[in-house]
């Protein structure tokens, strides 16, 4: 009797972080006014959709809240590729970020970073996984980007009672 051999992971195999793909999107009905954020998270067959709400923000905060809460919903480091349609959030986590910390969380202006708590809470959740960043164009042919948009409007309504409309 013969029996088939189990593969045994090679320990790079065995410690390389997964693949993960994060679609996120926020959305807001006024800006400020009440806001929401949504995330598909794909991995594998896996597939994991969520959302939330805020009563008084700005689109800009709910685009930085959808990344930091698909990064927060991993549970152990990944290889992440981060889909957003915010070149708010794609632009300031790969560029400016670095002027920011290194000028005290001040612009070149030296005003207050706007968002500062929420891009310092992206900052850590990034520093758990390695990330790349692809910027979507919004509303257009993505799918899933569309479906993190439909979350998000979701998110708004459900927590806001008589708000009225598709989103």
């Amino acid at each position: 009797m013969t029996s088939t051999p189990v593969p045994i992971p090679t320990a790079e195999q065995a410690t390389s972080p997964s693949p993960v793909t994060i679609y996120t999107d926020g959305a807001c009905k006024g800006n400020p006014g009440p806001g929401g954020w949504g995330v598909v998270l794909l991995a594998g067959q896996h597939r994991r959709e969520l959302c939330g709400a805020e009563p008084d923000t700005t689109n800009n905060r709910m685009e930085l809240r959808a990344a930091i809460e698909g990064l927060r919903a991993l549970n152990r480091r990944c290889r992440v590729t981060l889909v957003t349609d915010s070149a708010y959030v794609k632009n300031g986590i790969t560029a400016w970020i670095v002027g920011w910390q290194r000028n005290g969380w001040r612009t070149k202006d030296k005003q207050p970073v706007k968002n500062a708590e929420l891009w310092q809470e992206l900052l850590t959740q990034t520093g758990r996984h390695d990330v790349a960043w692809r910027w979507t164009k919004g509303h257009a042919n993505d799918a899933e980007n569309n479906r993190c948009d439909e979350l998000a409007n979701q998110a708004i309504r459900e927590a806001t009672p008589g708000l009225r409309g598709p989103g």
